[in-house]
Formats: C-alpha cells, structure tokens, sequence
C-alpha cells in the first residue's frame, strides 16, 4: 500500500505545481493578446489563445476552464482552444465553465452569464469556405464568398460534450443541449435539444 499513497502524494504534488506555472502562462497569454479577463478566473492546464489586431475577447468574473487529458478526462481530450480574427467580437459573461473546447470567432460569439459548455465542443460563427465549388478552387473567390453570422448562447444554458455549434445559431436562456448534438438553428428559452441535425425533446418545466 505504501506505494499507492506515494504514488498518490506525487501526483497531487504535481498537479499543485503545474497549476502555478499554468497560471502564470495563462495570464501572460491573456495578456498578449489584449484578453480582458475578469476576477477570479481558474484554468486548469494551458489553453491555446489566438486573438487577432482589431479583434476583441473578453471574459468576466468566475471564469473556469479545464484543458487536456489531466483534467476533466472524459475522452477526446485536447486544450481548449480560442481564435478570434477577422475583426471578430468574443464575449463570455460571468460563472461560464468550459472543457476541452474550441471557439472560433471570426464575426461575433457571445456566451452569456451562467452557462456551462462541457468537454470537446465546438462553436463556430463562420462556414471557413464558401459553399459553392466554383469559388473553392480559388483563394481569393473562396475568402469573398465565405458566410458569417453571430452566435450567441444567453444565460444559464447547458452545451452538452462533444456538440457542434454553427454559425447564426442562438442558444435560449435555460436551454439543455444533449451531448454530440449538431445545432444548426436557434433553440427557444427553456427547451431540450439533442441529434445531428438538433431537434426540440421536450420543455423544462419551471422550478420555484
């Protein structure tokens, strides 16, 4: 037994250590790329952050964040990631937790307060490439042509792991996105959602 507890003593003695260093890195990398973050903010591990000139990301209070396979294993593990270019517009609110996921800014994607994203989604507010095959075999053409619309996930929704969200897309307040959901329209308030393509569950009835 006696090398169970030490085996269990070092790894909780690295995992305090890496969460001091994460830290710091964190915050210099909020730093350089002009993220207006708010007070008391956690991340566990170190996420990859790309903010463009003339693009914006700012994050309020209670911020928390977990990245790769030693925090919140649950599969498909990888930092989170958060790219914001093109004049684009990010905005989390306030007590927003987020795992292992990906949002990709090109335009404007608002998180309001109180959400919760869970591990490996991915939100996105821009196709990347036109739809038209014409305009894909040429750069240019294909950069012109390439569709954008906000998104925006209003307060205390819940993202479900492993969901795709796509551009032009609104999240109602108190929404439930089940798990590997593929949301290509909006979601109304207080409503379940889940599949590839999403589809309306059921309501969720008020609580007092």
């Amino acid at each position: 037994m006696l090398h169970v507890y030490f085996y269990r003593f070092t790894k909780k003695l690295f995992r305090i250590a890496f969460a001091i260093y994460a830290r710091i890195i964190v915050w210099l990398k909020f730093k350089f790329n002009n993220v207006k973050v708010g007070q008391n903010w956690k991340s566990n591990g170190m996420p990859m952050i790309d903010v463009w000139v003339n693009s914006s990301f700012s994050i309020g209070d209670n911020f928390r964040m977990n990245n790769g396979k030693h925090f919140n294993a649950i599969g498909r593990q990888q930092v989170c990631s958060f790219v914001v270019r093109n004049q684009g517009k990010l905005k989390i609110g306030n007590n927003v937790g987020i795992s292992d996921s990906a949002i990709i800014c090109y335009k404007q994607i608002t998180i309001c307060d109180n959400v919760t994203i869970g591990g490996n989604v991915v939100i996105y507010d821009t196709d990347f490439h036109s739809l038209a095959k014409e305009h894909r075999r040429n750069y240019l053409l294909d950069r012109q042509h390439t569709k954008f619309a906000a998104v925006t996930i209003e307060n205390d929704a819940f993202i479900g792991a492993h969901t795709t969200i796509l551009k032009g897309v609104t999240i109602g307040e108190g929404s439930i996105v089940g798990a590997g959901s593929v949301v290509t329209k909006s979601i109304p308030k207080n409503e379940i959602w889940a599949g590839n393509p999403a589809k309306f569950i059921k309501s969720i009835l008020k609580t007092s």
